[in-house]
């Protein structure tokens, strides 16, 4: 009958309804699960985001390690020779030069004459000293003469005690001035023997100022003014400055090469003779000479000269690249990575190689030290090391 319900129709709608309350079920399961996956995604994400923020913060640079520098070391130095022993010539007389008899480049030996002034003006004071020495001589003879006759006329009371000593007093006076006389004439003799101009020692003539007929002015003794100059040139000095690193090294009878560009391949022997034993405040170094020999006058004083140290074994030092220095105004310094962060070390400088240097103390071979710091890093700040 058509108007009879189907048995079987609850059922069905019961199980439509289960079906649809599993699939609710499912799908809120797996809308959590992807709300879920979606916040471990998100949170991950800002995790890796942090990471590569704080990673960024911290500043990636390149290191070097430093080469150990030669034990054995020459140390070159630049130097200027001079001539062991030189001076100006001037005058000691006022006058016209009569001659001369060396000129630049000869070789003189000491007592050699090198020229001649004429001074008329000391001749004729000279014969007038001689003149009055004359008359104090003749006025002391009357004097003395005078004084025994009074003396003797005392004896027998003839004259007055007072007329003697009078006399006596005048011929003091009269020896006193024969004196002044006679010492007069000795300078005035000694002026005259200034005329003729000696070489003072073996030498070479390096400069002649003057020429026959010029004006002679004994006071003008001023650069440029005197009649030659003399160096001895057998032998000659070599003054370097040796920096204070080294300081130590530049003790008297140490030996030094010569070198110059004029003989290319000679090494010319030398010795230190003796240092300034004082350092340079300015420059930092110890002035020091070196002798040589030159016997046979090949080299020139006031040449450019290389000087050559063999230092031996030395303080420990390493060669850095010049781009790991950094400037400040307490000093130099390098700066080092240390459980990944940077560390300011001072150092001290030794030899300039031009692209590198080298470093006496503040760092060793085994440092990590920064290429190309920045000006404003600071010992503490995170650093990495790049590969």
């Amino acid at each position: 009958m058509s108007g009879t319900a189907d048995p079987q129709t609850p059922r069905l709608s019961m199980a439509a309804r289960l079906v649809i309350v599993v699939l609710a079920v499912a799908g809120a399961v797996g809308l959590g699960m992807a709300i879920r996956t979606g916040l471990a995604s998100r949170v991950r994400a800002d995790a890796s985001l942090k990471r590569e923020t704080q990673d960024a913060a911290v500043a990636s640079v390149s290191v070097v390690h430093p080469k150990p520098s030669t034990a054995a070391e020459e140390l070159t130095l630049p130097g200027n020779m001079q001539a062991f022993v030189a001076t100006p010539i001037f005058a000691r007389a006022s006058g016209y030069l009569k001659k001369w008899y060396f000129d630049i480049g000869s070789h003189v030996k000491s007592g050699d004459l090198l020229a001649e002034i004429e001074t008329p003006e000391i001749d004729r004071q000279l014969d007038q000293a001689r003149a009055d020495l004359a008359t104090s001589e003749a006025n002391l003879h009357l004097a003395e003469t005078t004084a025994q006759r009074y003396q003797s006329l005392l004896k027998t009371e003839s004259v007055a005690r007072q007329d003697v000593e009078d006399k006596v007093g005048d011929l003091q006076a009269k020896r006193a001035i024969v004196d002044s006389a006679t010492y007069n004439v000795k300078r005035l003799e000694e002026s005259q023997r200034f005329q003729k101009v000696y070489a003072p020692f073996d030498g070479a003539i390096t400069a002649r100022n003057v020429d026959t007929g010029a004006l002679i002015d004994a006071g003008a003794n001023a650069p440029g003014k005197e009649l030659f100059d003399l160096a001895a040139t057998d032998r000659l000095r070599v003054y370097v400055n040796v920096p204070q690193t080294y300081s130590r090294a530049a003790t008297p009878g140490r030996p030094a090469d010569l070198t110059l560009a004029e003989f290319p391949g000679r090494h010319f022997r030398g010795a230190i003779a003796r240092t300034a034993d004082s350092i340079d405040p300015a420059s930092r170094t110890l002035l020091t000479e070196v002798d040589v020999d030159n016997a046979t006058g090949e080299l020139l004083p006031g040449a450019y000269v290389s000087v050559h140290f063999q230092l031996g074994a030395q303080t420990p030092a390493v060669i850095l690249p010049a781009n790991t220095l950094i400037f400040r105004s307490e000093g130099l310094r390098v700066a080092v990575v240390r459980d990944g962060r940077a560390e300011l070390r001072p150092v001290t400088p030794g030899r300039d190689f031009g692209n590198e240097i080298e470093v006496v103390s503040g760092v060793t071979a085994q440092d990590a030290v920064i290429e190309n710091p920045s000006d404003s890093l600071t010992s503490g700040t995170p650093v990495r090391v790049a590969k």
